[in-house]
């Protein structure tokens, strides 16, 4: 499944992202893992202390990958809105959820602090960023008040989340467009005259 180039630590955590995005944690089993990588169980252990390091590497992995895809749309050079609007139309698997979102859902992730640390810390850095975008959006006149910069931006990452949701749930990713279009539409309404 994964390019033999690829290091047998690299192909054991690739698969256990897939397999955790498509499974959860306690679907993923290391015989899976092993097949989807192509590696016998001597090199998963070998690299790896277990299941749980495993997928903590994967988890770890995911969640910078989500940080960095967010970070390439919110970095700087045109307004507040213009940003949180790439941010919210950046192209994504709408039907296939998000990785680092469908983690929560995963009771074994979210019952082990050493594996919900990195979900945890990618919706609170991801929140913590788009509060500063809004912020700065406020302090250059580009949007107007009254905002709260933490409330909005808890608004931003639920309609994402959520639209995942409600997309998966109908099987059509117009649901999870309506849901950004809404959103927009009430920010637009803080558009301010510098915007």
């Amino acid at each position: 499944m994964y390019n033999r180039i690829m290091s047998t630590p690299e192909r054991l955590i690739e698969a256990t992202r897939e397999l955790l995005w498509e499974r959860g944690y306690v679907g993923t089993s290391p015989k899976a893992i092993q097949q989807a990588a192509g590696a016998g169980q001597g090199s998963m252990y070998h690299h790896f202390t277990g299941k749980p390091d495993l997928a903590l590497a994967a988890i770890r992995r995911t969640a910078e990958e989500m940080r960095a895809a967010a970070e390439a749309v919110l970095e700087g050079g045109t307004s507040a809105y213009a940003r949180i609007e790439a941010y919210l139309r950046r192209e994504r698997d709408v039907l296939r959820g998000c990785p680092v979102g469908r983690l929560t859902m995963d009771p074994d992730v979210m019952g082990s602090p050493e594996l919900r640390a990195p979900v945890d810390e990618t919706f609170d850095r991801l929140r913590g960023r788009l509060a500063g975008i809004v912020q700065e959006g406020l302090d250059r006149g580009e949007l107007t008040g009254p905002l709260d910069p933490a409330a909005l931006a808890a608004t931003i990452v639920a309609t994402v989340q959520g639209g995942y949701v409600l997309a998966r749930s109908s099987g059509s990713p117009e649901v999870f467009d309506t849901a950004v279009d809404g959103l927009l539409m009430l920010l637009s309404a803080h558009k301010g005259p510098s915007s």
